[in-house]
């Protein structure tokens, strides 16, 4: 489907007009409202992605034991430089979805890793040492300002993500080297984090309510990002990660993912029910061994959370519509479509 992008750039080449431009706009998106709830974005378009994103990851891969058999940051160095060349064709030029996404993540990492072996040339980082965080801060700084100029250049949807990744790495650094206390608390800071990033990716995604746009795209990988920092420091800080699951937490967490399912067709996005199908898994398998079906508990879970998945996704608008008919008016005029 073509993009904003495309139609501007036809218009700066003469093909169409303004005008022309405006009403196919204007069309497409009223073609494409229906599937806003589908919550689509753009991974492959043909084998040939694929097909150089192997390629990629085997230069990058190269790129990084040549250099760092010489030093680590020269590896790092390599793979940054590679990661910011290849883009300049496959992204800038070619437009290759995945090999975009691959090449971003490599870049930002690669300046990260860059800049924390220059910095602390040991490689190891002591969450004790004052010195050392904030060592690791300045790391994530850095690879915080590479994925803004990144986005300047190339507007891949996840940079933003990644660069909000970064920066709450350079916030946690500079935080538990300023209070050494913190660490004894990293699970409300995630989650106070996770709630952060949620709220920028809502944000993003009620900037666009059609999801016709670039705006859609970085909400998504938002979400991703925030939901296991939400997830997690949910269920940790219920107990669920000590391995012990009594029937009362195992009925607390599939009443947390209930709600987590709630806010998912709200919002009309996933990520949040995925990140937590491992914790409710969990918790439905230790139930069902709690009433003796030990050797079936595994299968068990499976069937019940399999077709209640399933059964979601094939009602999902419906389920959505009804749900959101109980909201005020002006919330769900802020909400995605229906």
């Amino acid at each position: 489907m073509a993009t904003n992008h495309d139609f501007d750039g036809a218009v700066a080449a003469g093909i169409i007009s303004a005008d022309t431009a405006a009403a196919l706009q204007a069309h497409f998106n009223a073609a494409a409202a229906p599937m806003v709830d589908e919550e689509q974005f753009r991974l492959v378009t043909s084998f040939n992605d694929i097909f150089v994103s192997i390629a990629a990851i085997l230069f990058l891969t190269g790129c990084a034991w040549a250099g760092g058999s010489v030093a680590p940051w020269l590896g790092a160095a390599l793979v940054t430089a590679a990661s910011w060349g290849m883009a300049e064709f496959f992204t800038a030029k070619r437009r290759m979805a995945l090999p975009s996404i691959l090449l971003l993540i490599a870049f930002v990492f690669g300046l990260f890793a860059t800049a924390l072996t220059l910095l602390v040339p040991a490689g190891h980082i002591d969450d004790t040492d004052r010195t050392s965080m904030l060592l690791a801060a300045l790391a994530s700084a850095i690879a915080g300002g590479g994925a803004w100029l990144h986005w300047r250049r190339f507007h891949v949807p996840i940079t933003v993500a990644a660069g909000v990744a970064a920066l709450t790495g350079m916030v946690s650094g500079l935080l538990v080297a300023a209070l050494p206390d913190l660490q004894l608390h990293l699970l409300p800071i995630m989650l106070v984090a996770g709630l952060l990033i949620f709220g920028l990716a809502m944000r993003w995604d009620m900037a666009d309510r059609t999801r016709t746009t670039r705006r859609s795209d970085v909400a998504f990988w938002l979400h991703l990002l925030a939901a296991p920092l939400i997830v997690h420091p949910i269920f940790a800080l219920l107990g669920l990660t000590n391995g012990v699951a009594s029937p009362v937490l195992a009925g607390g967490v599939i009443l947390i993912y209930l709600a987590l399912g709630a806010i998912a067709l709200i919002i009309d996005r996933r990520a949040l029910m995925v990140s937590a199908l491992a914790y409710v898994l969990a918790a439905m398998g230790a139930l069902f061994e709690k009433f003796g079906a030990i050797s079936l508990s595994i299968a068990i879970t499976a069937l019940v959370i399999g077709s209640a998945l399933l059964l979601l996704s094939a009602f999902w608008h419906n389920a959505r519509a009804a749900l959101l008919r109980h909201l005020p008016e002006g919330l769900q005029a802020r909400l995605p479509m229906i």
